[in-house]
């Protein structure tokens, strides 16, 4: 009789052990896939516009969550509870740009193995950002685990060959922006006045985000529409790369939520301690 109880109440732990598993898998997966195709892109392809690219991938991200949401029926459409919620998700959108944008700038002046080992000192802000905003203090032996990756990197980078000042601080930049994201948006998932589902949370963040890339594109990068036509007119395949590299940040920011969600943030930031360890071993 306890044999039975036990294996019952064994197997929800397990399939939910399965399905974290598979949201980490994916997230693995479009993330190297992310990363690597905008390093191609913005650097051995001539597409040199980060702050277009990342507006690409946000317009993708309304577009496929709009459709899951609403023709396909993925998950129920969510309305927004207050002003407070709607400011909170404007200030994720803004965030999310800077970090993405910031990133994507590093990568026109740093290695990717280096600009993925600045991004290694994610933990530490997240458990930074995690205590001043929500007040949750991990256990002390957390925070000593960070110190030698934070020292690491203060090491790296007085030794890297292909270091950049500017290229460091915009990569400093978006790594603390992404431990803040990460914060808000696990908040935002979990908080019970203010919860919306990850495929929800994704629709109303994507709009905003494109608001707010379309003028800074337009002003920082005014030549981005002749030469993106220009390129598509030169490679071939320069349209389906961009579509193709679109899809998997929406891959990506789906699973990125999903993870927080049903994780933690600071869960969510060491796990892509082991995606940076994947980057330099395949390097």
């Amino acid at each position: 009789m306890s044999s039975s109880a036990s294996s019952s109440s064994s197997s929800p732990s397990r399939r939910k052990a399965l399905f974290i598993s598979s949201l980490i898998i994916l997230w693995y997966s479009s993330n190297i896939g992310v990363i690597l195709l905008n390093k191609f892109l913005l650097s051995n392809y001539g597409f040199s516009f980060p702050i277009f690219l990342t507006m690409c991938h946000m317009s993708a991200c309304a577009i496929l969550s709009y459709v899951s949401i609403v023709f396909l029926k993925i998950a129920p459409l969510q309305s927004l509870k207050s002003r407070a919620q709607f400011l909170k998700i404007a200030t994720l959108s803004i965030v999310f740009c800077g970090s993405v944008v910031g990133g994507n700038i590093s990568l026109r002046y740093l290695p990717v193995s280096f600009n993925q080992a600045v991004g290694a000192t994610t933990p530490f802000f997240t458990a930074m950002f995690a205590y001043l905003m929500t007040l949750k203090r991990e256990a002390w032996v957390t925070y000593v685990a960070l110190v030698p990756v934070v020292a690491g990197v203060v090491i790296a980078s007085g030794g890297e060959p292909s270091f950049h000042l500017f290229g460091f601080i915009m990569c400093l930049s978006a790594t603390a922006a992404r431990a803040f994201k990460s914060v808000l948006q696990g908040v935002l998932l979990s908080s019970e006045g203010e919860k919306l589902n990850s495929m929800n949370l994704l629709l109303y963040m994507s709009p905003i985000a494109v608001l707010v890339l379309l003028p800074a594109a337009l002003i920082m990068e005014p030549n981005v529409l002749d030469v993106t036509i220009s390129l598509g007119k030169e490679h071939k395949f320069m349209w389906m790369l961009l579509l193709v590299n679109s899809a998997m940040a929406y891959s990506a920011n789906l699973s990125n939520f999903l993870v927080t969600k049903h994780t933690s943030p600071l869960t969510l930031q060491v796990q892509h301690l082991w995606l940076l360890f994947s980057l330099s071993v395949n390097k």
